[in-house]
């Protein structure tokens, strides 16, 4: 396979839903697959043994339940020709929709990998890797989050002299607009809508950042009713899903999740319950559809009782 044949492949695979329904599983058991190649692990591993690591992945950069079904990117990857299964042929050869049990998988002691071809294509060109792994979190994660999910596989950046995909595919990945940031600064008037945080330095907003409500990698527009001004700390907690923004009455409701010492802890409730500093024109208040879609997509439910 060509590099821009590998990079076709996993871009290829399907992971947002109908209804812009999150499903990070694949992705995450990806990059948790390219870590293991990266540190000259084995590229076939028993699930029991990425169950753990996998669990914890979902917990942090998934919807609330997406840990309950960490199994299914382990059976159901290898549908999009990017996994190889090992084990008893019990199980091995249920028909695609018959997914084993996490008990199942553990006791008849199932791996899962990468397929040779593609495992010895990236051990022949280690840096190959890293770029897969940008390109997925590009496609799956929002900016913010993006180094997290690296560093929570233990990847790096793909360096500067690798080129990348060329024609159309590389024409074909959608790409933000760039007029998106200054757009919702400005609606939000230069200040954290949370906190109003407004540091400049030389007249240069410093730490502040327009977040999509629903991400850009699900299919959010780049408008003002889609973004919403926050400083660094509160756009990591927003796309992570520590509070939420209520439709109609643009209410933070703060996740029961997040926890810290009672000083930060303190510092965050303070705001719970409390509305949102609103922009200065109603054509750019939040989107009931796309706060919705946060909710259900991002939020760590339950969220504290007002």
């Amino acid at each position: 396979m060509t590099d821009d044949e590998i990079l076709h492949a996993f871009d290829g695979i399907r992971v947002w839903q109908q209804g812009g329904k999150r499903a990070v599983h694949k992705p995450l058991l990806i990059l948790l697959a390219l870590g293991r190649l990266a540190r000259g692990e084995p590229h076939m591993a028993e699930f029991s043994d990425i169950d753990e690591p996998l669990s914890k992945l979902l917990s942090e950069f998934g919807p609330s339940s997406a840990a309950r079904s960490r199994h299914y990117p382990f059976w159901h990857l290898r549908t999009d020709g990017l996994w190889e299964l090992s084990g008893p042929g019990s199980i091995l050869d249920r028909p695609p929709g018959a997914t084993p049990t996490l008990t199942e998988l553990r006791r008849e002691h199932v791996a899962g990998g990468l397929p040779p071809a593609l495992a010895n294509a990236f051990r022949r060109k280690p840096e190959l890797i890293a770029v897969v792994a940008q390109r997925l979190v590009e496609a799956h994660f929002p900016t913010s989050l993006q180094q997290d999910v690296l560093d929570a596989v233990g990847l790096a950046a793909p360096t500067s002299d690798f080129s990348g995909p060329t024609g159309d595919q590389a024409a074909a990945r959608p790409r933000r607009n760039p007029a998106f940031r200054e757009r919702v600064l400005r609606a939000y008037e230069y200040r954290c809508c949370v906190c109003s945080y407004d540091l400049r330095l030389s007249g240069q907003v410093v730490g502040l950042e327009a977040a999509h409500i629903k991400w850009f990698q699900a299919g959010g527009p780049d408008v003002e009713p889609n973004g919403l001004a926050l400083c660094a700390l509160h756009h990591k907690l927003f796309d992570l899903g520590g509070f939420m923004v209520l439709p109609d009455t643009y209410m933070m409701i703060v996740s029961q999740s997040l926890v810290g010492s009672q000083e930060a802890k303190d510092k965050m409730l303070g705001y719970h319950g409390a509305g949102i500093i609103l922009p200065q024109s109603n054509s750019y208040l939040p989107s009931g559809e796309f706060l919705r879609w946060h909710r259900g997509e991002v939020f760590k439910e339950p969220g504290r009782d007002v």
